[in-house]
């Protein structure tokens, strides 16, 4: 036998796999700047789209705005493929102007205010309600937690934020206030929460990284940067990216 010929056949059989991961943005234009890094490998509809970076294959999930679209999309795909990581990102509101527009975060707790009843001027929780006992699964003292731990400097470096998942974002002061005594939040989103759900129970490894566009405020689009906010956010994930994606 021609050995020679044999032992590449040995080397492909023992090549470790290359690390799957799948990037979830509610919209395009969020992960556009970091799309042009990365090389296409072809499309299976409009919301799943393949690429190769460095020795990791990346898929990138456009599910839409909202943790509905979210959850859907999401747990399609989670039941289609296995990845060994999913990053939620996208842009944020902040509700602490001491974490400057621009800056990009890592959200390792999330949860939904907004899920379960008002009682006058009180509100009731899904466990103060008896449908859901307390702390379990996927919930950690009502919180969703973050479970990815990928070996990343840049991740590491980064403000570690709870977050809120809302249907509707905040722009009444009234409400703005109520939700800061009541929460205590850092950021809100409307689909970060959803994403750590879907994830947790589908047992796969997840982080999410945001960018602050804006303060959670009476609505001001001109004090919103979302052009700063994107480029930031785009920057360090394809930093993360190249720690965590191995060696070209």
């Amino acid at each position: 036998m021609d050995w020679s010929m044999a032992q590449p056949l040995i080397n492909d059989r023992n090549k470790p796999e290359p690390m799957k991961i799948l990037l979830v943005s509610a919209t395009s234009p969020e992960i556009r700047p970091l799309l042009s890094q990365l090389m296409f490998n072809g499309s299976d509809n409009d919301q799943i789209t393949h690429y190769r970076f460095r020795n990791a294959a990346v898929d990138v999930l456009v599910t839409g705005p909202g943790m509905v679209a979210t959850a859907f999309h999401l747990g399609k795909q989670l039941h289609a493929s296995s990845y060994d990581l999913a990053i939620n990102t996208g842009i944020c509101g902040s509700f602490n102007e001491s974490i400057p527009i621009g800056t990009v975060v890592q959200v390792t707790r999330d949860f939904f205010p907004e899920m379960g009843a008002e009682d006058g001027e009180s509100f009731l929780s899904l466990e103060q309600l008896g449908l859901t006992e307390a702390g379990s699964f996927p919930f950690t003292d009502g919180k969703i937690v973050s479970s990815g731990k990928p070996s990343s400097r840049i991740l590491a470096s980064l403000k570690k934020v709870l977050g809120i998942t809302v249907n509707t974002v905040h722009g009444n002061d009234a409400n703005i206030e109520k939700i800061r005594k009541s929460a205590e939040p850092n950021i809100e989103s409307m689909e970060g929460a959803a994403f750590l759900f879907a994830c947790k129970m589908a047992e796969v490894p997840c982080i999410q990284i945001r960018s602050v566009s804006n303060y959670v405020e009476v609505r001001d689009k001109s004090r919103w940067n979302i052009d700063l906010a994107v480029k930031n956010l785009n920057k360090t994930l394809g930093e993360i990216l190249k720690e965590i994606a191995g060696k070209k």
